[in-house]
């Protein structure tokens, strides 16, 4: 059995309303360091509330959320990205009218270290720190098996390839924690089983994975841990084999032909 690293992530107690709605009912889980952690569940389960919650864009109703011993609750979704957590979205956030190379040169900003008035003055050091970006920004599309689209426009991509560059994006920020929320939706059963293959890739460079999704075979295949929410409560939490054989995540969500179609 695997020992599982020291926590990089605890949530406690954490419920979220939304006037006399319970999204979230008192949840209590952690990430551990270098894992890769599923949250599933039904439609309204409470999983990309979770998310919104730890990365920021949600505050907690009740509760405490802690990433190396730093308090999250409150913190705006910039300062708690710059403290390494990092997320992508469930609908594509891209800037369509921009290059692939130009989205991911976005997500390198704050690795930029040029103050405005020598990027007016065009001083020498801008230009290497553009080179260093730049270099950067095809190594990450590269990682991802983008570096042929890098001149396109981002709109202009299929679908799968789109989700493809949200990920390159969250890599670029630099995460310690990657948070990805439903990355393979849209993509065909060719690219799921490429993307699984990104995420061992990414969890090579000692970067910690959660992950919200539907397709099971990706979950199954993919995770650590799986974590099984109904109606914003946790009602499993374990292994994809205890997962799969757990009877309240039968009842609740996987059903006997899903469980089936995870194997």
């Amino acid at each position: 059995m695997t020992v599982p690293g020291p926590v990089v992530l605890s949530v406690r107690e954490m419920s979220i309303r939304f006037g006399g709605l319970v999204a979230v009912a008192s949840m209590t889980f952690d990430v551990h360091e270098g894992e890769v952690l599923s949250l599933i569940g039904p439609n309204g389960a409470g999983k990309t509330s979770a998310f919104n919650a730890i990365t920021g864009y949600l505050l907690p109703s009740s509760g405490d959320i802690v990433y190396l011993g730093q308090r999250l609750n409150g913190l705006r979704p910039d300062a708690v990205s710059r403290l390494g957590v990092v997320r992508t979205f469930q609908k594509t956030s891209l800037f369509g009218g921009m290059s692939t190379f130009e989205n991911v040169l976005i997500g390198l900003h704050k690795r930029s270290t040029q103050q405005p008035l020598a990027i007016m003055l065009g001083l020498s050091s801008v230009t290497r720190d553009e080179e260093l970006l730049a270099s950067r920004a095809c190594e990450v599309l590269a990682f991802v098996g983008l570096q042929d689209r890098a001149q396109e426009l981002a709109s202009a991509l299929p679908y799968g390839e789109q989700r493809l560059l949200e990920v390159a994006i969250a890599l670029a920020a630099e995460p310690k924690l990657l948070l990805l929320d439903e990355p393979v939706s849209g993509m065909n059963p060719s690219e799921k089983a490429s993307f699984m293959a990104t995420i061992g890739r990414i969890r090579q460079l000692g970067i910690t994975i959660v992950l919200v999704e539907h397709d099971m075979r990706t979950v199954m295949g993919a995770s650590d841990r799986v974590i099984c929410l109904n109606q914003g409560h946790i009602i499993a939490n374990g292994t994809p084999q205890e997962i799969q054989g757990h009877p309240e995540v039968i009842r609740a969500y996987l059903g006997e032909r899903s469980v089936r179609a995870g194997r």
